[in-house]
């Protein structure tokens, strides 16, 4: 996995959820969000998602405890759309990741994590990465991410070129509306800076159990109704100008291919240290070489 190189994860949705990072509890605007997200996509080849993906993966998170890496990232598995495994981390700052190189100055690290990068790529069809920037203003109660956190739901939205004002009017409405009814919806906003499309974001929403989505979902006939009939004829107008394309998607934790920090082990040892096997021995083919 090209973990710190290489989501696009509702209109009522998303947070930054389980980032053991920095991020520190954030207000109803997400103003303390962490500035970025890496975002790590690996598309398993099938049949090789599951135990064997966790194998490679689990090694490769002992390598980047052995190795002190400063920045941590937890992965998660598709529930929804083509199976793939993402890995998602936070840094405040480009020269943190810099730093965070160092590292891995030394050769002997760098042949671990070569050997590591073969048996990994061994199971993937492809791979993208891609860097976020969160968005304040078009957050909702943004929640701090915590050890017990287990779901991850993501929004991606594609905006039309041109169009952003108009984007982020619709989602201050649908944060004005969902205020005024008390809904228990809460989301992180983050902007697409680099690996795709420009345009692109993504709203995240964490969630303990599955229950939690039902409590959204089951919140909706409320919201419906507390919309008058101009409110809703804006909201369809806004939608239709700024917005190309829209879909959803649902992710579970993985503990077992994740790189935590103490405060999360210490929080739930019984979940986040699942026992890691070592990863197989390197085949000849080639794979694409990972820059943590």
């Amino acid at each position: 996995m090209n973990k710190l190189s290489s989501l696009l994860l509702g209109l009522s949705l998303a947070a930054a959820a389980s980032l053991p990072s920095s991020a520190q509890a954030q207000s109803a605007t997400g103003s303390s969000a962490p500035k970025y997200l890496q975002v790590n996509v690996e598309y398993v080849k099938p049949g090789k998602a599951g135990a064997a993906h966790d194998k490679t993966e689990g090694a490769y998170a002992q390598a980047m405890a052995k190795a002190k890496f400063p920045i941590h990232y937890t992965a998660f598995n598709s529930i929804t759309g083509q199976p793939r495994a993402i890995y998602l981390s936070a840094f405040d700052s480009f020269d943190e990741v810099d730093k965070a190189f160092k590292a891995f100055a030394s050769p002997a690290a760098g042949a671990e994590f070569d050997r590591l990068n073969a048996a990994d790529g061994e199971l993937l069809e492809s791979q993208k990465s891609l860097i976020f920037e969160s968005v304040p203003e078009l957050s909702f109660h943004s929640k701090a991410p915590t050890a017990q956190n287990r779901f991850l739901e993501a929004q991606i939205i594609l905006v039309r070129p041109g169009h952003v004002p108009e984007f982020e009017e619709l989602v201050k409405l649908v944060t004005a509306a969902d205020e005024k009814v008390g809904s228990s919806a809460h989301w992180g906003a983050y902007r697409l800076r680099f690996g795709d499309q420009a345009g692109s974001y993504a709203l995240l929403t964490s969630a303990n159990s599955m229950a939690d989505f039902d409590q959204i979902f089951g919140e909706q006939p409320k919201y419906m109704a507390s919309l008058s009939d101009g409110d809703k004829k804006k909201m369809n107008e806004l939608r239709a100008s700024a917005i190309e394309s829209v879909h959803y998607e649902l992710y579970s934790v993985n503990p077992a291919q994740s790189y935590v920090t103490d405060d999360y082990i210490k929080a739930d040892p019984k979940f986040w240290m699942p026992k890691h096997a070592a990863a197989p021995a390197a085949k000849p083919a080639a794979a694409e070489k990972k820059t943590p």
